[in-house]
């Protein structure tokens, strides 16, 4: 259980430490750069099926002065296995306060790609006061009738339980491979998100979070905090019309569209995001 000490591949001198946390009896793994009690705190969360990995390129850009916090969320990255703790929007949300107040930062800024962008919408609208701005990335909307993890789901759903670890395994990958337009940055970090995953308590994982998959039925339009949405141009997880109408639906939102990008923005396109949350943050 040991905290470690890396220094990330960046052009900064912030040492970024990560460590676990318990979290009503789960460990979640954390890390956390920039300056503690400078600006505004940030908090990244990743999407399905990645982990805080997505933000490791992003993490560098980040405007100085403000802390960094990037976690695994429950059943992803380093964080443990879900055993029936809820793995849905909402079970989410919960433990991100929890990470707040044992962090003791009492409001951030919630920047959220995939379902991670869910997340920080019904922070926003459940926790408004632990909520100062909120960066959606390719984010799934709230109030869809859609599952989540739509590709995914519709695929392996009727049968998911009773797959083999590898056949499901092979449904996700070939969903996240997708989201990628470089083929050579997908090929690195593919694996390390799906590592999770293997063998047959992967699998179970790997399910619970797919049969959580259904976004809370609330209006984003009562939204009342600033808000800025990135997007890739040729995202087919989550099409940019998404991307327009969570715009239209937040008073006062922005929307930056990535030309060429995918859905892995964070990967692909990190300093189009940092320069964004930038804006948003000034």
């Amino acid at each position: 259980e040991a905290s470690y000490i890396f220094t990330p591949r960046c052009h900064t001198r912030d040492r970024m430490r990560g460590e676990f946390v318990d979290l009503s009896g789960a460990r979640i793994y954390y890390y956390a750069a920039g300056t503690r009690g400078a600006g505004n705190p940030v908090v990244l969360i990743h999407g399905f099926p990645t982990s805080s990995h997505l933000w490791n390129d992003v993490v560098p850009l980040m405007p100085p002065g403000h802390r960094v916090v990037v976690l695994d969320l429950l059943g992803y990255g380093r964080s443990d296995r879900p055993l029936g703790r809820p793995v849905d929007i909402a079970g989410h949300a919960a433990r991100i306060v929890q990470l707040l107040d044992e962090l003791r930062i009492d409001q951030a800024c919630m920047v959220g790609h995939g379902m991670g962008g869910g997340i920080a919408q019904w922070l926003a609208l459940n926790h408004r006061e632990r909520v100062s701005h909120i960066g959606l990335i390719d984010s799934v909307p709230l109030g869809s009738t859609q599952s989540i993890h739509a590709g995914v789901t519709r695929a392996a759903m009727p049968l998911m339980g009773l797959l083999p670890p590898s056949v499901l395994l092979s449904i996700v990958r070939r969903d996240l491979l997708r989201g990628y337009e470089d083929s050579s940055r997908a090929a690195r970090s593919v694996e390390l998100y799906l590592r999770p995953f293997a063998g047959a308590d992967g699998r179970d994982a790997l399910v619970a979070h797919l049969r959580a998959g259904r976004a809370p039925n609330v209006a984003v339009s009562a939204l009342r905090v600033p808000t800025v949405l990135v997007w890739g141009e040729n995202d087919r997880a989550v099409p940019l019309s998404t991307g327009i109408q969570i715009r239209d639906a937040i008073h006062g939102a922005t929307l930056d569209v990535v030309p060429g990008a995918r859905h892995i923005t964070p990967e692909e396109a990190p300093s189009e995001i940092a320069d964004a949350i930038g804006r948003l943050l000034s």
